[in-house]
């Protein structure tokens, strides 16, 4: 026998936010030191979105990486407006990215510097890449 009466369905159920809590990697010593949350969770999964070439590596996800090969040896005009989308379209894939503004360009030799701002749930932060173009 079914049940009639559908109040055992809890309609005052919360939403409560996600932790971002993550081990933290120490990049200088190539460590794994405990762990991080917060904003400087999402600096870390900034650099390791940016440092990862997206569709290279059958273990992420499609949507996970950041596309800069096919970039070599095209002319600058083409470089800048095109890393600009392809890194807002790679950081916003992660949930707790909102935007990515403030983009300053600056090319030296076969590299260009990207200075930018992102802007999270938990914060903003300014960071850079570089690309070898």
């Amino acid at each position: 026998m079914l049940p009639t009466n559908n109040n055992f369905i809890d309609t005052d159920e919360t939403v409560s936010e996600v932790p971002t809590k993550t081990f933290f990697i120490d990049f200088i010593n190539n460590k794994i030191v405990g762990t991080v949350d917060g904003i400087e969770a999402v600096k870390q999964a900034v650099f390791l979105i940016l440092n990862t070439e997206r569709y290279e590596n059958m273990v992420y996800n499609w949507d996970y990486g950041f596309e800069s090969q096919d970039l070599i040896g095209m002319p600058i005009g083409y470089v800048y407006p095109e890393l600009k989308r392809r890194i807002e379209e790679a950081l916003t894939q992660d949930d707790r990215i909102e935007s990515v503004e403030d983009f300053n360009f600056e090319k030296n030799g076969t590299i260009v510097t990207v200075t930018f701002t992102v802007t999270t749930n938990q914060g903003a932060f300014e960071t850079e890449t570089e690309v070898n173009i």
